[in-house]
């Protein structure tokens, strides 16, 4: 397991006279969706945790170990200067939260909090990174951390495709069956010779807007090899909803390829050949060798 993050950067009125703001310490101006301007007193930081809600969002609620999908503006704040850490409004997409690897105090401030909510975070060190900090950060022992969250997508385990099944029907590519809230479909594999190009088939047609490239995703997925038809990897055996950029090359050329187009909401059956997945050294860790063909079903739950 990583180090927890803070952020993986891969988490309306005006709200200057916002009584929630009341005790924070900072003053955070702008409306939802916009980077917010915010403003640190001439004295330093408290010892005190605290976080409060901004703007109440209206959408689902965010419970323990959901992938949340937020803007953000992050600093430290010490007792003589405060640094911007990182925002995501300046590249014009959100960042993953995934809350079961954040630091304690951000974890906190996400977890209740409603898509379509503006939450603010004071972390002073022992609900942040500690006494020893995070030097590859830049994070100093003794920082607090201030954080700004437009919340706008909540994915808990049990997320999965929602719209019109597609039959599939031919003996030559996987068979894909049905399976509940935050289950894998069984796949079952031909014992027959693995195409040799990229095939990409709708199992689920959802509702939503076709993937863009460049844009964040949550997804479950699992991955099986053709030559064996066992798992390799799988984000409904690993227990929470998967994130990743698409079409950015962060993932195999075939999620890339395949991807991209397809409708949110969708459940999309992928067969890899060794060219557009793990070429001809493979993923020896996970048991893929050389010149494998691999297989994906990835539901296609968000995209930003």
């Amino acid at each position: 397991m990583r180090r927890r993050l803070a952020a993986v950067l891969v988490a309306p009125l005006l709200l200057a006279a916002c009584s929630g703001q009341a005790g924070i310490g900072v003053k955070v101006e702008g409306p939802f969706g916009e980077r917010p301007t915010v403003t640190f007193p001439k004295a330093g930081p408290g010892a005190a945790y605290v976080a409060r809600t901004l703007v109440d969002g209206k959408g689902a609620q965010v419970h323990k170990g959901d992938l949340v999908i937020a803007d953000y503006t992050g600093y430290t704040w010490g007792a003589t200067a405060n640094r911007l850490i990182g925002t995501s409004y300046a590249g014009g997409a959100p960042s993953a939260f995934p809350s079961w690897q954040l630091v304690p105090g951000l974890e906190r401030a996400v977890t209740g909090s409603k898509v379509g909510s503006r939450v603010v975070a004071v972390i002073p060190p022992k609900d942040g990174y500690g006494d020893k900090g995070a030097p590859e950060l830049q994070i100093g022992g003794s920082d607090s951390l201030v954080y700004v969250l437009d919340v706008r997508g909540a994915y808990p385990a049990s997320s999965s495709a929602q719209g019109q099944a597609v039959p599939l029907n031919d003996p030559h590519l996987p068979q894909v069956g049905a399976a509940g809230p935050g289950q894998a479909p069984q796949v079952t594999v031909p014992h027959v010779a693995a195409p040799a190009t990229l095939q990409v088939r709708q199992l689920i047609k959802g509702a939503g807007q076709p993937v863009r490239s460049g844009q964040v995703l949550a997804i479950q997925y699992s991955g099986y090899i053709w030559r064996t038809g066992q798992v390799f990897d799988s984000s409904w055996t690993n227990g929470h909803v998967f994130s990743t950029v698409i079409g950015r090359k962060q993932v195999v050329d075939g999620w890339d390829q395949g991807l991209v187009g397809q409708p949110v909401g969708s459940r999309v059956l992928l067969v890899i050949p060794p060219s557009a997945g793990y070429g001809d050294k493979g993923l020896q860790q996970v048991g893929i060798k050389g010149n494998d063909t691999i297989v994906y079903v990835v539901d296609i739950l968000g995209a930003y």
